[in-house]
């Protein structure tokens, strides 16, 4: 075998150490990817159960669906601000690529989402299997994320997860990279296209349709437009991520 072989084998396994070296530095502070998301899901949950008993002891029997869930989902984007701004300078003072950083963090949001997404599919399958606590009330399960099934479900929401995730790295990244002024002007600008689309839509009497699609496409369609949209993301957000200043 020649130098030039050998170096194109050790190379790969060289860098592949070195993610997951990202990915231990991550977890050095489980507070940001196991604990405090634990802790966001599980008082969300507690408070939703409790707002549900509340109900059924008035006598309020039908079915009750809450926004609670949505915490823990949401929580990730600071999962993602967190792991740019808290971890960034320890891996550039480790020698570590830019690129190197980004896979290993992508790494740690998948294992902490994945674990995210098991917990909210168990407690799926127990709201199933119990009338909803006895009380017809659902944190987990809804009937639109789960009608392809329960590891459909679990994919939804581990794509969230992910999706949120990058949205707070790209964020902070932007943050770090041109600062404060620059980062509103981006999420003004973000705001002002929603708003626009929605002027469109609506201008246009567009509404119907849009809800026929939705509905037509499914919560596991959803997910892979979402996981196309998360690709996306993450390619601008390595990008913006490659060329700022240590």
């Amino acid at each position: 075998m020649t130098a030039l072989d050998a170096g194109s084998v050790t190379r790969p396994a060289a860098v592949r150490r070195r993610t997951l070296n990202v990915v231990r530095l991550q977890f050095v502070n489980t507070q940001t990817f196991v604990w405090v998301p634990a802790l966001v899901l599980g008082g969300a949950w507690v408070l939703t159960l409790l707002i549900y008993w509340i109900i059924q002891s008035a006598g309020g029997t039908d079915v009750k669906i809450g926004g609670g869930s949505q915490a823990p989902l949401w929580y990730f984007l600071v999962v993602g601000v967190q792991a740019m701004t808290l971890t960034f300078p320890f891996s550039q003072a480790m020698s570590l690529t830019r690129r190197e950083f980004y896979l290993g963090s992508l790494a740690a949001a998948a294992v902490s989402g994945l674990g995210m997404s098991l917990v909210f599919v168990l407690l799926g399958l127990i709201e199933q299997a119990t009338n909803g606590y006895g009380m017809n009330g659902y944190f987990a399960y809804l009937d639109w994320v789960w009608e392809a099934g329960p590891l459909a479900a679990g994919l939804t929401y581990f794509v969230a997860t992910m999706l949120f995730f990058i949205i707070g790295f790209w964020f902070a990244t932007i943050f770090k990279r041109f600062g404060t002024t620059t980062l509103v002007i981006v999420m003004l600008a973000i705001a002002l296209v929603l708003v626009g689309l929605i002027a469109f839509v609506t201008r246009q009497h567009a509404w119907p349709q849009i809800w026929t699609w939705l509905a037509g496409t499914g919560s596991l369609g959803l997910t892979m437009w979402a996981v196309l949209v998360s690709a996306v993301l993450a390619i601008g957000s390595y990008l913006t991520l490659r060329r700022m200043p240590a």
